[in-house]
């Protein structure tokens, strides 16, 4: 791709193009997940206090999820109309979405802190901590929450970056702060002794690297859409549709915090500390499966929104196939690496016997129908894609909060010989209905939008 060249999305041959950005985006959502997953296998090899100390820190998972999930509701809704725009070669109405997505996110990160610093202690006890975990769970809070701001610069502004096509400058986003991030956990946790804190403090460090990447990056002269200072003043038919669209991924994002709160509460309640800290691995390995589809969903997204805008009916059609496929392939491969090797993958964040036995068979049941998700999110992603909210949101909220709580609740009291391992059991009910319902719902809305086109 040349430097000016802005057409390069509805003229290359979608496969190759899905590719070419797909493969960065996936690798960013790879590079990305190490920040935490790395804290966590050091958190957890902790002589004599890893088991606690990674159930304290994964008890802090839940406002994490929420720190990113509004880092998308503006990057995610801003990034896919930015696109639109630019296929339909309107470059000031994108850069003014551009620019308001960039206040946006000071304006939130500023409200997250203040939250985050005044009430930790009180949201981590609601959302699973107990008194053997809670001192954990504050010394990583404490530290996180100063760095709110860099998390949503980087992760929201990067949106942007991958939407213009600049999928490789986006990997390196992340890719920065995570190489930072491994180098640093381990001589801030063991060689000076920080343990919990010193973990969220190599974070936040290399979060602000990541962050002066991106804005160096949507400043300066390479991108195609800038950051405008004379732009950055809100306006409601610019901010709002993109937050309407953001929603979607928000929910998604959120109520994974949200479930996150739901199984440590309900897991505490049967199986106790053990449990709880079953949940944070679990959670870790689900990341693995989501994060790259993710990645390959933003992917195809440009792809998608630009020519969707450019009115090209068989690009768009060709570019979501490609991403289902794609999709479908690395959701069984994630699934059959789990189902063979579970052990290898709770052995991976702790060396207590105990702990890893009562993962096993809990990771199993409770990824058991990833195979299928593939076509969830690829069903979901294009949603987004082609800018239809109120889709995208519904199948968010249907797989959560319609089928996955009340499941977590209500099987318990079915299952009353193994109530714990009913609570995982709620996830793969909950996902295969999900999966069912969203492939029907979108093969009746994407023919309305390959008629439309037509």
């Amino acid at each position: 791709m040349s430097g000016g060249d802005k057409e390069f999305l509805g003229r290359e041959p979608v496969g190759r193009l899905l590719f070419r950005l797909a493969l960065p985006t996936v690798t960013a959502q790879l590079i990305n997940m190490l920040y935490n997953i790395v804290d966590r296998i050091y958190i957890g090899h902790i002589p004599g206090e890893g088991a606690l100390a990674l159930t304290g820190v994964g008890v802090c998972l839940p406002i994490i999820l929420i720190v990113s999930a509004f880092a998308a509701l503006v990057g995610a809704g801003g990034a896919p109309r930015a696109s639109i725009f630019m296929g339909r070669k309107d470059h000031d109405t994108a850069e003014r979405i551009l620019s308001q997505s960039f206040t946006m996110q000071i304006l939130i990160s500023l409200v997250l802190t203040a939250v985050l610093l005044i009430w930790n202690e009180d949201l981590l006890l609601a959302f699973g901590a107990s008194g053997n975990t809670i001192g954990y769970a504050v010394e990583y809070m404490d530290i996180y929450a100063i760095g709110t701001i860099f998390v949503q610069v980087t992760l929201g502004m990067n949106y942007f970056i991958t939407a213009q096509g600049f999928a490789r400058t986006g990997m390196l986003s992340v890719a920065i702060g995570a190489v930072a991030n491994i180098i640093l956990d381990p001589i801030f946790i063991f060689t000076l002794g920080m343990g919990v804190r010193g973990a969220a403090l190599a974070t936040i460090i290399s979060q602000c690297l990541s962050a002066i990447w991106v804005l160096s990056f949507l400043f300066g002269r390479r991108t195609f859409l800038r950051i405008r200072p004379s732009l950055m003043k809100l306006e409601r038919n610019i901010v709002m549709p993109s937050l309407a669209l953001g929603f979607a991924t928000f929910v998604m994002q959120s109520s994974e915090s949200v479930i996150n709160i739901c199984f440590n509460s309900s897991l505490l309640r049967y199986g106790g500390d053990i449990a709880v800290g079953a949940m944070t691995i679990l959670s870790s390995v689900m990341q693995f499966a989501m994060l790259p589809l993710q990645g390959l969903g933003q992917g195809a997204q440009p792809i998608i929104s630009y020519n969707y805008g450019a009115g090209n009916r068989e690009r768009v059609r060709k570019a979501y196939l490609c991403l289902l496929a794609s999709s479908l392939v690395y959701a069984f491969a994630i699934w059959s690496a789990v189902e063979l090797l579970p052990h290898g993958f709770a052995s991976l964040f702790t060396s207590d016997g105990d702990l890893i036995a009562f993962t096993v068979p809990a990771l199993r049941l409770y990824m058991s129908i990833t195979g299928l998700f593939g076509i969830q999110m690829a069903c979901q992603m294009t949603f987004t894609a082609l800018g239809n909210a109120r889709c995208s949101t519904f199948v968010a909220v249907l797989r959560k909060f319609i089928l996955l709580i009340p499941l977590m609740y209500i099987l318990p009291h079915i299952l009353t010989g193994s109530q714990t391992m009913a609570v995982f059991l709620a996830e793969p009910i909950a996902d295969f209905l999900s999966v069912t319902f969203t492939a029907v719902l979108f093969q009746h809305e994407f023919r309305k939008v390959l008629r439309k086109l037509r």
